[in-house]
């Protein structure tokens, strides 16, 4: 409700209010005498307050922050050793993961100030022969040390931002790996924890989509085409 309505409606009920005295104090008219004061129709009194809610409630920001060491990033890729007889996965991981979510309680993501990065040189799995071939011949680490990510939206996420119940969507955004940046959809599922939660989020791709290399060794009879990534995720809630 605007002021000049609440002046307006005040100005009203002052005028009306004065009249009324005048008429009050006046000499009783004959009765064929004209009235006084003219009749006015009444006039509702003004609020006794005013409502303070804002177009930006229930749209807040919402700054979520990555636990590095309650956090991980992995990569899972099937492969056939030789003398091993049975195909199984070469599993990479790291906790050398930072990064920040930024949303609105609409579940908007804000992707100006939302980046996630691991740091590939970190990567370790039970094989120092593979972890050294990955970082010189595929992921070329020692020159291009980090994959980022952008997430830029959120698809399927019914709830607000965060979720306060456990939930799953699909996050969308820019991975960029060894200079190549792609689009890329990730599989999550969240589990609220005190003032964040736990999040776990899945894709994959072809070595070929990221200009990578499919490793040939003569100790690896096969590997199969498929690159999975997978990040848990512990966020907390911070300011600013």
């Amino acid at each position: 409700m605007s002021r000049n309505w609440l002046r307006h409606g005040l100005t009203l009920v002052s005028i009306a209010f004065f009249a009324a005295g005048c008429a009050s104090n006046a000499p009783a008219p004959a009765a064929t005498a004209v009235p006084a004061a003219p009749t006015a129709a009444p006039v509702a009194p003004a609020p006794t307050s005013v409502s303070t809610n804002s177009s930006n409630t229930g749209n807040t920001m919402v700054r979520l922050q990555v636990v590095p060491d309650k956090s991980e990033a992995r990569y899972r890729v099937r492969e056939q050793l030789a003398q091993v007889s049975l195909p199984s996965d070469a599993v990479g991981k790291t906790s050398a993961i930072t990064g920040t979510i930024v949303g609105k309680t609409d579940g908007t993501i804000v992707a100006a100030e939302s980046k996630f990065v691991v740091d590939l040189r970190t990567l370790r799995s039970d094989r120092d022969q593979r972890d050294n071939f990955l970082r010189r011949e595929v992921l070329q680490s020692n020159q291009y040390p980090n994959a980022v990510f952008v997430p830029t939206q959120a698809s399927g996420l019914d709830l607000t931002f965060p979720p306060t119940k456990p939930t799953t969507f699909k996050l969308i955004g820019d991975l960029t790996i060894r200079n190549v940046t792609k689009p890329v959809t990730w599989d999550v599922t969240c589990e609220p924890q005190g003032n964040g939660g736990m999040c776990r989020a899945t894709t994959n791709f072809n070595f070929a989509y990221f200009n990578l290399t499919q490793p040939r060794v003569p100790v690896v009879l096969s590997v199969v085409d498929n690159i999975i990534l997978e990040l848990d995720l512990q966020l907390q809630r911070v300011e600013g």
